[in-house]
């Protein structure tokens, strides 16, 4: 009954799966351009925001490159490479204009409820690193969006700007740190119910606990979803859904549902899983001493995501403070998947790609290991090299998220390792998903923008003016002057103090 209905009713224009923040940001951007289309969200869970985009499942690190050390490289003649941070940065400005945007309008509640105003501060230990990071200051302060980036070799100044890197901290040990007062803290799970609502408001269809099950695409481009509906009062176990558009943004459960849809473009794609843990305080004496994201230098060897940071979290109005992360490994690509997931994306077309990088990336395997089996007390004093006076009696450690770093077929190396996002794409525009992890949700905006430009190429033509009204870095290009960044900065501003 359900199927004939489904062949009688006019198609859904675009179905998002996933009720994260890449499916909430895109559905809002597509709400402003195309008020009368049909939208219709499905999440497997009771709620949004419960994957990746929870807050205490992500460091909540509104990723502007202003603290990271692994997105400026020191190239072989010893320069350091600042692109990468360059462009990270001015892709977090572009979603900052968007939610302005949307505050503004009036679409989105103040934005005092998910973005905080947080210094973001890199820390580091060594003559050697120390030079580094002098070097990288240098690099960064001449450019525009990081003109206000400070450098200091001084403890007194270090430990003013965050006394618990500071006290009881003893040897001689040279010492530097920069920081960037402009930083922020983001609740990504508000953010997504927000935006959320803001869409349930103005016409979607949001199906919690349904889960798509499979995709097939039909003669006239349309794809037919079956839906399972997991709740325990289902009057009808599962149904099919027609749309002339799909994304995918159900992060670890992406792939897998770009592999069912056999789309040629998914082929080569793997996913590798991670897991990951942080300690946790909500001691206010605490919390009170630190208010400020510091990141720290991996260790030689380590991965990316290894990189140690102590964190001001702001969750529901509520502060804590982080540190980790702790990384592990399991076979499940989604906190609340299976452990089956891994082997279920083993295909013909990625094999070799899944092999080439377990050969080439035995270090990461063997740092995984050395993550797992390490003790509470081992992990405790990595937190100790950061904090002196941790307690272990103020920390407890939580369970963060899980990230599916991308694999993806190399025409040399057979299959690379990849530690960024990944926008995939149908030829034909009708359907898209995106894997990855870090920089992700403070990218969603400028990743959505492109998946738009890319999926919908005739229309997109049509929208620039408007999209430009909501961003307006995006038709200035680069920012590339003193008074495009003074702008922006007045912009958001006047957005805190509304």
């Amino acid at each position: 009954m359900a199927e004939r209905e489904s062949h009688l009713s006019k198609p859904v224009d675009v179905v998002l799966v996933g009720g994260g923040i890449m499916s909430a940001t895109l559905g809002s951007i597509i709400r402003l351009l195309e008020p009368t289309w049909t939208v219709r969200i499905y999440e497997r869970l009771d709620a949004v925001a419960q994957e990746s985009s929870n807050a205490w499942n992500n460091a909540g690190t509104g990723h502007a490159a202003l603290c990271e050390l692994n997105y400026t490289p020191q190239k072989p003649d010893g320069s350091i490479d600042i692109s990468k941070a360059v462009a990270i940065n001015e892709q977090f400005q572009v979603s900052r204009e968007f939610w302005q945007h949307l505050v503004t309008a009036d679409l989105l509640p103040e934005p005092e409820g998910f973005i905080s105003s947080t210094p973001h501060m890199t820390f580091v230990r060594g003559a050697d690193n120390v030079d580094y990071l002098r070097r990288r200051h240098a690099a960064l302060v001449a450019h525009p969006l990081f003109s206000d980036l400070e450098f200091s070799t001084d403890p007194a100044v270090i430990g003013e700007w965050a006394p618990l890197l500071l006290a009881e901290r003893s040897g001689d040990e040279p010492i530097a740190a920069t920081r960037a007062t402009t930083g922020t803290d983001v609740d990504f799970g508000s953010l997504t119910r927000k935006l959320t609502d803001y869409l349930v408001s103005s016409g979607a269809e949001l199906h919690l606990q349904h889960e798509v099950r499979s995709l097939k695409q039909r003669r006239d481009g349309t794809w037919r979803l079956k839906v399972a509906d997991k709740s325990w009062n289902a009057s009808e176990p599962s149904h099919v859904v027609d749309a002339r558009f799909v994304f995918i943004g159900a992060g670890g459960g992406a792939l897998a549902l770009l592999q069912k849809a056999r789309i040629p473009e998914i082929k080569g794609y793997g996913g590798f899983p991670i897991s990951g843990q942080f300690l946790k305080t909500s001691n206010p004496e605490i919390v009170a001493q630190h208010q400020a994201k510091v990141y720290g230098k991996a260790d030689v060897g380590s991965p990316p995501m290894s990189v140690p940071h102590l964190d001001t979290r702001v969750v529901d109005g509520e502060t804590s403070l982080l540190f980790g992360p702790y990384a592990g490994f399991t076979t499940k690509f989604l906190k609340q998947g299976s452990l089956l997931d891994l082997f279920r994306s083993i295909r013909p077309s990625n094999i070799v790609t899944m092999l080439t990088v377990a050969k080439d990336n035995w270090g990461l395997t063997r740092y995984l290991m050395s993550e797992v089996t390490k003790s509470s007390w081992t992990k405790f004093r990595t937190l100790r090299e950061f904090m002196p006076t941790a307690d272990p009696k103020d920390w407890e450690l939580i369970t963060a998220g899980q990230r599916v770093q991308v694999m993806k077929s190399h025409p040399v190396k057979g299959g690379v390792l990849e530690f960024g996002t990944e926008l995939v794409t149908s030829a034909d525009g009708t359907i898209a998903g995106l894997l990855g992890a870090s920089p992700g949700a403070s990218t969603a905006v400028p990743a959505m923008v492109d998946l738009l430009e890319r999926c919908f190429p005739e229309r997109f033509t049509g929208w620039r003016r408007e999209l430009a009204t909501m961003m307006p870095s995006l038709s200035s290009g680069e920012w590339d002057t003193d008074a495009e960044f003074a702008q922006l900065q007045a912009d958001d501003a006047e957005v805190h103090s509304a």
